[in-house]
């Protein structure tokens, strides 16, 4: 298991909908220290270099679906696609 408590914990908050990449940075960024990862490290598991990492975490960067989809996998977390919540944006929004 690549996780521990914190993980877990942080897991059952951070089920969140994103609908940015800033908003998905954030998230990856969250995972990423909740596993105890640095981002040498995580971008070692992914064979990507630690600048792609910080740009996937800073939306500094168009990344590839497959180094996103990656990442992801790294850190035990899978893309979910589904109609768009009507309603509160404005709160999903504020939450980043």
């Amino acid at each position: 298991m690549l996780y521990g408590k914190t993980y877990e914990a942080e897991r059952s908050i951070l089920n969140q909908i994103t609908r940015t990449p800033r908003q998905l940075g954030t998230v990856l960024q969250r995972f990423r220290k909740a596993a105890g990862l640095s981002q040498q490290q995580l971008a070692d598991r992914v064979h990507l270099r630690q600048a792609t990492i910080s740009a996937l975490e800073n939306s500094t960067t168009d990344a590839r679906l497959g180094t996103l989809l990656d990442t992801l996998a790294t850190l035990d977390l899978e893309l979910v696609v589904r109609p768009r919540t009507k309603g509160m944006a404005k709160s999903f929004e504020d939450i980043f």
